[in-house]
Formats: structure tokens, C-alpha cells, sequence
């Protein structure tokens, strides 16, 4: 197990000091195990492609530090942390973002987004309301899923068009807009929501 993520890590290295300078979609495995020292073999029996490669990057350097952040108080953190790594690693995740690879890094932040959303938003419907009472479950279930992917994808949006920008603004810029516009929306977003489809039927 020890190997296996010390050859991981080694393989995410080479990946990362490539990205710097090649497009990801020019990047091979052949160069990737050269630079590494491993064979491709070896890479096989971690990933099948380089983009489960930089999924798995993604993963280990993002998601696995966002746990303490799945709440209404520590979303904007989270949020805030997503973006500082971009910033950080920013001709990696733009070289992601404009080479065929852009689908994976979109699918991989609506995933990391979606995960705190989806906590924010259950955590804002355990809150009580007038007529609460009155909504059945799989109502208030519906509510939940269908108002965090809303959220999730506007907030992905607000991303995207920072990283088609060139990421060069602050991205606290990008978490103080988000705050103002989500602050109280979300909660009354689902009252309303779970009130007219409870109406509907």
C-alpha cells in the first residue's frame, strides 16, 4: 500500500512538472514514465489514462481537505481554499481547463462543489419553518437535490468564467459575490420550492 502511493505521488510529480510546459492533450505516457523512471507497466496498474491520473491529483490535493468546510459556516472557506489552489497551481488547472481535459476539471469542481452544497443545504432545511410540517419527505428530498445542483452549477459558472479570464482576480472577489447573492437566498429558495411543489400535487 506504501508503494503504491509513493508511485502514485511519483507519477502525479512527473504529470505536474509536464503540465508546466506541454499541453496536456500532447503529454504521453511514454514521456510521463521517462521522466518518472517507472515503466508503463507500472502506470497501468495505478491509472488507466493520464486523466484518471489527474483526477486522482485533483482529488488528493483538493477534495480531502474540504470535509470541515461541508457546513453553512465554513463553505465560503472551502470555496475560498478551491480557489487559492488554482491560483497556486494556475498553469496546471489552465492547462487543464484548455485542453481536452476541460470536461474532467468541470465534472471534478461540480463534484467538489456539489459535495459542500448539498451538506449547506440540508443542513439549512433542518431548520424549521411555518407549514414544514405540511411537506412530505420525498418533497423536501427533491427540494434538497434539485436546489443544491442549482446552486453548484451557478457557482461552477462564476469559476468557470474566472478561469476563461486567465484566474488573475482575487478569488475572495469571487467568494464575497457568491455569499451576497446565496445569503438568505437558499433558505427561502427551499421554503418556496417545497412549498409550490407540495401545492402542485
Amino acid at each position: 500500500m506504501a508503494n503504491s502511493l509513493l508511485t502514485k505521488n511519483a507519477l502525479a510529480r512527473s504529470l505536474k512538472k509536464l503540465m508546466l510546459t506541454k499541453p496536456l492533450n500532447k503529454i504521453t505516457i511514454q514521456q510521463l514514465t521517462a521522466d518518472c523512471g517507472v515503466t508503463r507497466h507500472t502506470f497501468y496498474n495505478h491509472f488507466q489514462d493520464i486523466y484518471e491520473l489527474l483526477g486522482w491529483i485533483y482529488k488528493s490535493e483538493v477534495i480531502e481537505g474540504l470535509e470541515q468546510y461541508c457546513c453553512w459556516a465554513g463553505w465560503k472557506q472551502g470555496f475560498l481554499s478551491v480557489l487559492r489552489y488554482t491560483v497556486n497551481n494556475k498553469t496546471i488547472c489552465l492547462n487543464t481547463f484548455h485542453s481536452l481535459g476541460r470536461e474532467h476539471l468541470e465534472t471534478f469542481l461540480y463534484g467538489v462543489i456539489y459535495s459542500v452544497m448539498i451538506r449547506v443545504v440540508e443542513e439549512l432545511d433542518a431548520q424549521e419553518w411555518p407549514g414544514q410540517e405540511l411537506i412530505p419527505e420525498q418533497v423536501r428530498v427533491q427540494a434538497r437535490l434539485d436546489i443544491a445542483d442549482f446552486y453548484t452549477l451557478a457557482i461552477l459558472e462564476q469559476i468557470i468564467h474566472w478561469l476563461r479570464a486567465g484566474a488573475n482576480t482575487d478569488p475572495a472577489g469571487i467568494v464575497d459575490k457568491v455569499s451576497r447573492i446565496m445569503d438568505g437566498s437558499i433558505a427561502r429558495g427551499l421554503a418556496h420550492y417545497q412549498s409550490a411543489v407540495h401545492s402542485a400535487k
